[in-house]
């Protein structure tokens, strides 16, 4: 496969331990499918080009900046501090290379807010100023930088500076897809479901959007299980996934795995009547899957209870506020009989 080749001609730690495990002499068909998955992943992280923010009011800089790294990084660029984090809300870069002496707001006031920031912490940051004293070197990188550069800048200093840190990034960012999915199913697991809402959230409130959240529950898994074996439960739970998954046709809409045999669903920009059909659909494409399940008191073959609710978040509100009024929908409808969708 294209991403097996790919992967080969890196070298990186963690591509090796997939090679190593795919090869293992005890790996079944189905182990190394799922490590084809993860190793897809990865690929999709080393091929895709890091993205960095250059801030400088001052144009001369800006210019060389660009021109020294648009050849290999795809670059943004903003005049002013606050414009910087407009820019960084609406599309974060792996990188921001920071000026410090800018009007209005300077260098020093902009990494205070983006690390007082939980959805900005994590984005490394380099002083590139006019600043040469030691009290400022020290101030910048107490305040979170991860390199202070001095104007006027040597090039190459700069690229290799750059090139090294985004190789921590691109490293950490591996590190984060392997540990954001389910090992079983191959789809995003409970972690990445938090801080993928947390994300869609914060932009919910930014743009006064539709955020749905759904919970869907396999109908007497345990039945199902104690009387067809875990093995078999299992594969049923693979099928689900990606069942639900083929049936999210946007790139932002996403099915993890949320605990047991539940998955939860986050659909952006989804008002309830549209999030409550699409999950019809869903409940529906699962039942005919016809799965049989002689033990279940709702059918007689493998179904799904979906509880869903949707809001246009306030500033005020607390996001796990939406996660519970699903799971209050999600209990009616087991209450109400299952193998059904109840939406607030």
């Amino acid at each position: 496969m294209a991403h097996l080749k790919y992967l080969k001609k890196k070298s990186c730690p963690i591509c090796e331990m997939i090679e190593y495990i795919k090869m293992n002499e005890n790996s079944t068909p189905e182990f190394v499918e799922k490590f084809d998955q993860i190793a897809l992943n990865v690929a999709d992280v080393l091929s895709t080009k890091a993205r960095i923010l250059i801030v400088d009011d001052d144009r001369i800089s800006l210019k060389l900046l660009v021109g020294l790294l648009k050849q290999y990084y795809i670059l943004d660029q903003a005049e002013s501090g606050k414009q910087a984090l407009e820019m960084i809300a609406s599309n974060p870069p792996d990188l921001i290379l920071l000026d410090v002496m800018m009007p209005e707001m300077d260098g020093f006031q902009v990494i205070h807010q983006l690390k007082s920031n939980q959805q900005t912490q994590n984005i490394p940051v380099i002083f590139i100023t006019a600043l040469h004293s030691l009290r400022n070197e020290e101030a910048g990188l107490s305040l979170g930088a991860v390199d202070y550069i001095k104007k006027p800048f040597i090039p190459s200093i700069v690229l290799a500076r750059v090139r090294n840190i985004l190789t921590m990034v691109r490293h950490r960012k591996l590190l984060e897809t392997l540990a954001h999915i389910d090992g079983l199913t191959e789809i995003p697991n409970r972690r990445y479901f938090d801080s993928a809402l947390r994300r869609e959230w914060h932009r919910a409130i930014r743009y006064q959007n539709f955020i749905s959240v759904a919970i869907a529950d396999v109908d007497y898994f345990k039945q199902f299980n104690d009387n067809y074996g875990h093995a078999k439960g299992d594969r049923v739970l693979i099928s689900l996934a990606s069942e639900i998954r083929r049936n999210l046709k946007r790139p932002y809409d996403l099915v993890s795995r949320y605990g047991g045999e539940e998955f939860g669903i986050v659909l952006p920009k989804t008002s309830a009547d549209k999030a409550y059909q699409l999950c019809e659909t869903i409940r529906e494409a699962v039942e005919q899957l016809n799965i049989v399940h002689e033990f279940s008191s709702a059918s007689k073959k493998i179904t799904i209870s979906i509880g869903g609710a949707t809001v246009i978040p306030e500033q005020n509100m607390d996001m796990s506020t939406l996660v519970e009024k699903a799971d209050r929908q999600l209990f009616m409808a087991k209450n109400n009989g299952r193998n059904q969708v109840e939406w607030a």
